[in-house]
């Protein structure tokens, strides 16, 4: 009971202050710098074993509610709450700490530690009935709140997380239980910010957040689960953004965003369920964008900002917005580096069939074949280019009536100009050079005149090559008749 005997009089203050709730204020300006406190005397200087007494162990006043509310004092030592059982609100904001606090396995009706400046925060199994505040904070080394329940909501807005060096994670919240939302908006974060297999039951909102581990992960949030949306406009990211194995009931908003991890990833959202996915109108991804395996119900993809490398397998989606030509859209699915997959064109035929539009439709199945021709041997990729040079692969029929047309007339002018000479003379119909030319052409219909006629010299080879190009024509077109046929 010494030290309690000895109390110094800030320490006073907050002592008679505690049992009643009121708050001590031991600023002298309103627009005081904690990150300045070095040079804060002993009139303001409160020292954490006090803290912890009054916390622990101080008699409460009947018919009062106690609290600690301080605000502007420098505590010195270490804060020592682990595994202790606090039923007051704690608020110590605007403060500044010489000494790592230790709230290991600690449970809290709330804490406010709006503004104070820290050289790290150990708080690991922390459990807090309330919120947890952190507005506005300076953290100077590891913030740890991995396993932290915590019922209401985490505040984290304008705080500043730094550490001497990269060995951990700034700020850690991995396996966390959030009953409510993070509130997170114009946070900076130098180092690693990890949330893996964090669990919020309601927003993130991460708008004109900054995330910076250059080279490495910047916010590490795999296996993540949000009951809301995820909101993350603006935010500026140098490292990757990892989400792999996430859900996010909602929408994940990324408009305006900045992500950059050149020659590496700079999103990872594979293998997660999103309601929506928006990602546009800000500067192109410097960086791999991987998709693979997700599940999402609207994708929003401006194709400007798309990056060089795309990584799509499996993904599947519904809707893809804004809607694009299929010439915008065709060159996300070049993007990937791997092999041919005829899924990625499957997929965007069906987000465009989704919307009504056949057009574009039948145009990602025609580069879907000519993909595909590249990955067959030499002799199929001679009969696909036969095949997309006159029916386009079944997508443009129109094509084969320019083709037949074309080689109708060449046959009508040169057998008209020059008659072959009848097989039987007296025998032989009326030459029709048109119907000469159909005959040639068309292998199951007859008119008469191929065999009745015989052409010689250069008019023999024309008909050869007529017959030769009308059984191609043919299978080409039946080829995509079928082809079209079949997907209907």
């Amino acid at each position: 009971m010494s030290e309690i005997d000895n109390l110094s009089p800030a320490e006073a203050r907050v002592w008679r202050a505690y049992p009643r709730g009121e708050s001590v204020d031991f600023r002298t300006a309103g627009d005081e710098d904690p990150p300045a406190g070095d040079a804060w005397g002993p009139e303001r200087t409160v020292r954490a074993s006090v803290l912890r007494r009054l916390l622990v162990a101080a008699p409460q006043e009947e018919g009062e509610i106690a609290a600690l509310v301080v605000t502007g004092a420098r505590v010195v030592g270490v804060l020592d709450l682990r595994h202790a059982a606090i039923d007051v609100s704690v608020r110590l904001d605007h403060c500044r700490f010489d000494d790592v606090p230790d709230l290991y396995g600690a449970q809290l009706r709330e804490l406010d530690l709006s503004g104070s400046v820290l050289p790290g925060l150990t708080s690991a199994n922390l459990r807090v009935e309330s919120a947890l505040r952190m507005t506005d904070c300076h953290m100077r080394g590891p913030v740890r709140l991995s396993g932290a329940q915590i019922s209401g909501a985490l505040h984290l807005e304008r705080a500043r997380f730094t550490a001497a060096d990269d060995s951990e994670p700034v700020l850690q919240l991995n396996q966390a239980a959030i009953g409510a939302d993070i509130w997170a908006p114009e946070m900076c974060a130098h180092g690693q910010v990890r949330l893996t297999g964090a669990s919020v039951a309601g927003r993130i909102n991460l708008q004109d957040a900054e995330f910076n581990t250059p080279g490495g992960t910047a916010l590490d949030a795999q296996n993540l689960d949000v009951g809301a949306h995820v909101r993350a406009r603006r935010m500026r990211a140098r490292g990757r953004v990892e989400l792999r194995g996430s859900r996010i009931t909602s929408r994940l908003d990324l408009l305006h965003a900045d992500l950059s991890h050149p020659g590496d990833t700079a999103l990872r959202a594979s293998s997660c369920v999103i309601g929506e996915l928006w990602l546009g109108e800000g500067n192109r991804v410097e960086g791999a964008l991987n998709l693979r395996r997700s599940q999402i119900e609207i994708l929003s993809l401006a194709p400007e900002v798309l990056p060089d490398q795309v990584l799509l397998g499996s993904l599947t989606y519904t809707v893809l917005s804004p809607h694009e030509p299929a010439g915008r859209r065709l060159p996300m699915l070049e993007r990937g580096g791997g092999p041919y997959e005829p899924h990625l064109y499957e997929q965007l035929t069906a987000a465009y069939r989704h919307v009504g539009d056949d057009d574009a439709a039948r145009l990602v199945q025609l580069a879907k074949q000519r993909r595909r021709r590249a990955t067959l041997p030499w002799y199929g990729r001679l009969w696909g280019y036969v095949q997309d040079a006159v029916v386009g692969y079944g997508f443009r029929p129109l094509r084969a009536a320019v083709w037949l047309l074309s080689l109708l007339a060449l046959g009508s002018l040169a057998y008209g100009l020059d008659q072959p000479a009848p097989i039987k003379a007296g025998e032989a119909p009326r030459f029709n050079a048109v119907f000469y030319t159909l005959d040639l052409l068309l292998p199951v219909i007859s008119f008469g005149q191929e065999t009745a006629f015989a052409p010689v010299g250069r008019h023999q080879w024309l008909s050869y090559a007529l017959i030769i190009a009308g059984w191609v024509l043919a299978t080409t077109i039946l080829t995509g008749v079928t082809r079209t046929v079949s997907r209907q």
